[in-house]
């Protein structure tokens, strides 16, 4: 049932603040253990190690789909240092590596975002799969999987029905499926959002209107909690016509509050050519927005969407370039009572764009 305007949750007060603290850049294609930094798409902070895990976006196509450690010093100056202690693969339950897209046989995954249990430590790890372009190319289904501290495979959600690909017109974009998880309400909710609206939700965002995209919290077995429509900004600038690329833009990362099982930072991402990145942070809430699981399609429904406010728009801080940014997590509080928050930005392994990490106080 939608929530009328005179509820009490409709009202609850949303609205952190946030400002800048600084940056660092990672060298382009730093080598590791024989490996290639970048397609830095999801960030965590391990609870049992004090480090953060990051989950590569690389397909497979440079080495096998992988995720780092890293000892990264977050303080009231900025992100002091950031070394890598450690990199994995992640291995299929037969204990193989992933195989790249090239071989054809439909194993192979596209890795966004990571998360560390707070429970077990283990990594709960997202991937988009593969809605095929050409005809006769594998589907891959999205999952989310979990891994032990090597890569090894230990377990799978089940994920709610409309998040599947299906040969229709129905389900996820390709490549805007599930790209942002996060653990809540004490550990025992696991909160998705499919990072475009679903095909029959509707249309995506323009320059004139904006879109419902869905977020689910689900129980650790995988039983659908709620699911709600999280309305997605308009497009912010008009495209340079003598481009080929059509705006992208999308929800890649969420990150619930401490405390808060409805609450959450949700980081939108958002591609114009000509115009560059545009990179901003909102606080949000399920509290009285409708309960849409059972809704078919959000396409001319009269739903009450989630509530959201601005925390941060990175033209708006003073970053110094604004990157491919992809992935967010909760860092250290800092002395004043501010939290922090570590956002890092994915290259896509192209020597025109960067791996940065950027530090945020959380009022």
């Amino acid at each position: 049932m939608a929530a009328q305007s005179g509820d009490t949750a409709a009202r609850a007060p949303i609205g952190a603040k946030a400002r800048l603290l600084g940056e660092a850049t990672v060298p382009h294609k730093l080598a590791f253990r024989d490996t290639t930094v970048g397609g830095l798409s999801g960030i965590d902070r391990d609870p049992c190690t004090g480090e953060y895990v990051m989950v590569s976006d690389d397909r497979s196509n440079l080495q096998p789909a992988r995720f780092y450690t890293a000892r990264i010093k977050v303080d009231g100056t900025g992100v002091r240092s950031v070394d890598f202690t450690g990199t994995r693969p992640f291995r299929q339950p037969d204990g193989t590596v992933y195989p790249p897209p090239s071989a054809g046989d439909g194993k192979a995954v596209d890795p966004e975002e990571v998360r560390v249990d707070p429970l077990s430590c283990r990594y709960w790890w997202a991937q988009e799969g593969d809605r095929p372009s050409a005809a006769g190319a594998p589907l891959v289904q999205p999952s989310v999987q979990f891994a032990n501290r090597s890569g090894a495979h230990r377990g799978r959600l089940a994920l709610p029905s409309n998040y599947a690909f299906t040969t229709g017109e129905r389900g996820p974009r390709r490549n805007k499926a599930v790209e942002a998880i996060t653990f809540g309400a004490g550990s025992t909710v696991l909160t998705s959002a499919v990072e475009g609206p679903l095909l029959q939700d509707g249309p995506e965002p323009t320059l004139d209107t904006g879109a419902l995209i869905r977020v689910t919290q689900q129980s650790r077995r995988g039983a659908v909690l709620g699911q709600f429509a999280y309305p997605l900004e308009k497009i912010f600038a008009e495209s340079d016509p003598s481009s080929p690329w059509a705006p992208d833009t999308g929800v890649p990362a969420i990150l619930a509050f401490p405390g808060d099982p409805g609450r959450y930072l949700v980081l939108e991402r958002t591609w114009v050519a000509g115009s560059g990145y545009k990179i901003r942070v909102f606080d949000a809430t399920t509290r009285g927005a409708t309960d849409v699981r059972s809704v078919d399609s959000l396409a001319g429904r009269p739903v009450v969407p989630m509530r959201k406010k601005l925390v941060a728009d990175f033209h708006d801080l003073g970053v110094s370039t604004i990157e491919n940014t992809e992935g967010m997590t909760w860092g250290p509080t800092l002395p004043n009572g501010e939290r922090t928050l570590l956002l890092v930005s994915d290259d896509n392994f192209s020597p025109e764009e960067v791996t940065r990490f950027v530090a945020l106080a959380v009022r």
